[in-house]
């Protein structure tokens, strides 16, 4: 498997590629902004983006959408609970985040979907709380937690559609549940590292111990 994060925009949100580097096959996880940049280091690692997925429907997560859908023809992924938000972000949300409208979802994916890119598979997680279609993606040590888990944080509850409850719930019996050296690979760079464990967020993470 091959892995890049990479930070974008102006909110340290990290959008990730996943590729096979057998099949040359590969996906994009949350490409918020700066797709080019994106596209170039999926082109240098002899990547092709067939699939953009969205861990949640935020603004400042698929504000990349339409370029990339444009650049490469990749469907859009993301939860079936979240997919309204793609095409109903505000018209002064978008102009305030200067992003660009998402088209609609291509698939809708529920928890225990497997989303592929080649060879390599990432489990869907249903984890809301953020937002009602949240979702973390999970492959043998490795779990994309979108905005649910952060470095030694987790995601705000106060928008439309979030829960506190609901989202410590998530952590505690979908994330916190899986082997304690899986890496954590989050939606933001709002952490002292980009990366973390779920055994290290077990022990460190101040709002969910």
């Amino acid at each position: 498997m091959i892995l890049k994060q990479l930070q974008v925009g102006h909110m340290a949100i990290f959008a990730y590629i996943v590729g096979d580097e057998e099949t040359g096959d590969a996906l994009v996880i949350d490409p918020a902004a700066e797709t080019d940049r994106i596209l170039a280091e999926a082109e240098k690692n002899g990547l092709t983006i067939r699939t953009v997925v969205n861990t949640h429907g935020h603004v400042d997560h698929i504000s990349g959408n339409a370029d990339m859908k444009k650049k490469t023809g990749a469907k859009i992924v993301i939860h079936e609970a979240d997919a309204g938000m793609l095409t109903s972000t505000p018209a002064m949300i978008l102009a305030m985040f200067r992003a660009k409208a998402s088209p609609a979802a291509d698939i809708l994916v529920r928890d225990g979907d497997t989303i592929e890119a080649g060879r390599v598979k990432l489990k869907v997680l249903h984890t809301p709380g953020h937002t009602p279609g949240g979702i973390s993606l999970y492959t043998d040590g490795f779990v994309f937690t979108g905005d649910t888990l952060f470095v030694e944080a987790v995601g705000r509850t106060d928008l439309p559609g979030g829960s506190w409850k609901i989202l410590e719930q998530s952590i505690r019996e979908r994330l916190y549940t899986l082997p304690d050296d899986t890496v954590v690979l989050p939606g933001h760079n709002y952490g002292r590292m980009p990366t973390s464990t779920i055994g290290s967020e077990k022990r460190n993470n101040p709002y969910v111990r």
